[in-house]
């Protein structure tokens, strides 16, 4: 007997419903950002009051991208397997019970321990929502839907660097700012907990659309990947090991080498995501419109080379150097992500982008360890902005390499050709 299906189910949910959904999810994305970046600010309170050393505040940043070398394939697993809704519950949950261990005891095993959970939930809840989206969105609303949810996300980051300025009360102890990161922890888990109350209903009402599954990360199609695919990986890791390491001890860094107060410390440390909020859209145009990806990837490494020797010897305000770094921040990843859609089967991306995620995290959990060793061996801070300087270097390398790959395969698809013209 065929089944007939109401009408009232098969409409699709009203625009209200679906920014409605919009906003709670990137609620739980602004929570997850702000308990990650919850540390920067409170480093030197960690130092002076707990006597933990820079290797011990890098350990903190760097345990909560171990378990995220593996848990971009589990979860991606669970999410086919159980749903987004209760994947999204699962690590919203995690999430939050990492923020309230980390906030316990001032004791290094067990903040440490809270990280850890917090790993373990952070980056599959963000694959999670993205799926999410997915659902949710469609056609010409996707990009728009998942451009507004990275700005909310990003301002998670900008509020928790800036934190000593709006909650400087708080800031008299190292518990305090962690207080706030629980409270944002609650703040991810509840937005979550709406969002699936939403979908439950929705489903009664409305007919949803499934996400489109993508490949699992697997062995076998590693051999499709070309080098180009190989030189992005590499930058990829490159730059983000230049960057949120710094930012784990930007503003301690400020502090104590440039002498301004925490407040302006956290702002300035914050340029570089207000930048990003605003600049990496606009630069996704201008990529779109006039190709030269690799080109400007290796412009972006160049600027990465003279911020860290500028904020360590040069006489200017460090917000000067940061707005080179923002500048940075905005250009590569605009042309670096969608660069990989272009280099790589759509039936592959899925794996493309689970394998530059590991490698990603394994690069930030090395180098937020070594930044921490080398301040604590060197006294202060010049060694590790070397080693910054130097990753810029390698990223040129790469850059360049990628580039005159491009050229080699005579097709010019990164250089010359836009996104409209390869679809």
């Amino acid at each position: 007997m065929k089944t007939i299906v109401s009408p009232q189910i098969e409409r699709q949910p009203t625009a209200f419903y679906r920014w409605t959904v919009l906003f709670f999810i990137s609620m739980a994305m602004f929570g997850n950002y702000y308990v990650y970046d919850s540390i920067s600010p409170l480093a030197d309170l960690l130092k002076l009051q707990l006597g933990f050393s820079d290797k011990n505040i890098g350990t903190l940043n760097a345990i909560y991208s171990l378990p995220n070398i593996f848990m971009v394939v589990i979860g991606g697993i669970m999410i086919d397997r159980i749903g987004a809704k209760k994947a999204s519950m699962i690590f919203s949950g995690l999430c939050m019970i990492g923020a309230v261990i980390t906030g316990l005891k001032g004791e290094l095993w067990l903040m440490a321990t809270g990280r850890l959970i917090f790993g373990l939930g952070a980056e599959s809840l963000i694959v999670a929502i993205t799926t999410v989206i997915a659902k949710w969105f469609k056609g010409k609303e996707l990009s728009f839907a998942f451009g507004l949810n990275l700005t909310i996300a990003r301002l998670g980051t900008f509020t928790a660097l800036n934190s000593p300025f709006w909650a400087k009360g708080l800031y008299d102890s190292w518990k305090g700012p962690l207080l706030i990161a629980i409270v944002a922890g609650i703040v991810s888990f509840l937005s979550v907990v709406i969002y699936v109350i939403l979908e439950s209903d929705a489903k009664k009402r409305y007919h949803l659309g499934e996400a489109d599954k993508v490949d699992k990360v697997s062995l076998q199609v590693f051999k499709n990947f070309n080098a180009s695919f190989w030189y992005i990986t590499l930058l990829c890791v490159t730059f983000y090991s230049a960057i949120f390491p710094f930012q784990t001890f930007a503003v301690k860094f400020f502090i104590e080498h440039h002498g301004i107060s925490r407040a302006m410390a956290g702002f300035t440390s914050s340029f570089i995501t207000f930048a990003s909020m605003i600049g990496t859209p606009l630069f996704g145009v201008l990529i779109d419109l006039k190709g030269k990806r690799a080109s400007l990837m290796m412009l972006g490494s160049f600027l990465l080379i003279p911020v860290y020797l500028m904020l360590i010897y040069a006489p200017v305000h460090p917000l000067v150097p940061m707005i080179m770094m923002g500048v940075a921040f905005s250009l590569i990843p605009a042309a670096m992500w969608p660069s990989v859609a272009l280099i790589v089967k759509e039936q592959h991306l899925g794996t493309a982008y689970g394998l530059m995620t590991m490698v990603q995290n394994i690069g930030l959990a090395l180098f937020n360890y070594l930044i921490g060793w080398a301040n604590d061996y060197s006294g202060e801070y010049t060694l590790g902005m070397w080693i910054f300087s130097i990753l810029g270097f390698f990223g040129i390398a790469f850059s360049y390499l990628l580039k005159q790959h491009d050229i080699k395969m005579g097709d010019g698809r990164l250089e010359n050709l836009t996104v409209k013209d390869t679809a």
